[in-house]
């Protein structure tokens, strides 16, 4: 693929500057970003396991079991952060596509105009101009405008750009309403965008009231075992209190996964 300066923009032409498709299924973390969560988890499960046994060595040992889970987490969510900037990105970009072919451009021309738009709100190397830039290389080396929104698809695994994929590569060539596809698509997208926006609001405050839920039974525990003249005491001594110990933290567990599970809305 070949990307696109300043000067060739208004042309269609590319200059010799290979640009690699974005692969959206591996997190872009780095090194200091695994550290970080390795770190972010260690620390929670020292602290829960400490809390609930009161022994380092346990504590230890859970705390780089979890440091270690978590560093697959974060990287899960990276992936899934740079997928929704992603949609949200393709959404401007099917805005500035739709300005553009109501003025009667044609579509090539139309992605050279919005990128133009694009590179204003994003920087150069953001997602969005990248796969631009590689669309109108690959359509410069007379690769069909479908089969590269069909490729962006099956990388992103976005299912909006999957449904506009299909649908102009059903239309490519063969209709004059690439258009009304596109303000349609952009549409139907502002849409759903509004209607998560409008769920994320309402379980904001839900989410809050479980956070806080499960931190108190942590914040008890820790007051009553260290300020608590020895009330806890058996808890952390006794076989009894061991077993006790492990079916709270066991309750606990299963209560954060069924609170993150439930509170994560998906449509």
């Amino acid at each position: 693929m070949k990307m696109l300066n300043k000067n060739d923009q208004k042309t269609g032409k590319h200059v010799e500057k290979s640009v690699k498709a974005p692969d959206y299924k591996r997190s872009s973390s780095v090194f200091l970003d695994h550290l970080i969560a390795f770190a972010i988890g260690f620390a929670a499960g020292f602290l829960v396991l400490f809390i609930f046994y009161n022994l380092i060595l346990i504590s230890v040992a859970g705390g780089l079991v979890l440091g270690i889970i978590y560093i697959f987490v974060s990287v899960h969510a990276s992936i899934k952060k740079r997928t929704i900037k992603l949609r949200v990105q393709f959404f401007d970009l099917l805005e500035a596509l739709s300005v553009s072919m109501r003025a009667g451009n044609p579509m090539l021309i139309s992605l050279l105009s919005a990128r133009e738009d694009l590179i204003l709100i994003y920087p150069q190397n953001s997602d969005i101009i990248t796969e631009l830039d590689i669309i109108i290389g690959k359509f410069n080396s007379a690769v069909p405008l479908s089969e590269s929104f069909s490729d962006l698809a099956q990388r992103s695994n976005l299912e909006d750009i999957r449904s506009f994929a299909s649908i102009y590569a059903t239309i490519e060539g063969k209709s004059s309403r690439a258009d009304e596809i596109v303000r349609e698509t952009q549409q139907i997208i502002a849409d759903k965008m509004e209607i998560e926006m409008e769920i994320d609001t309402l379980m904001t405050a839900a989410k809050s009231e479980v956070n806080i839920m499960l931190l108190m039974p942590l914040v008890i525990l820790g007051v009553i075992g260290y300020a608590g003249a020895g009330f806890m005491d058996a808890i952390y001594t006794t076989g009894a209190g061991r077993v006790v110990s492990t079916g709270g933290l066991a309750v606990f567990v299963l209560s954060f996964v069924l609170a993150r599970k439930f509170s994560n809305v998906k449509l």
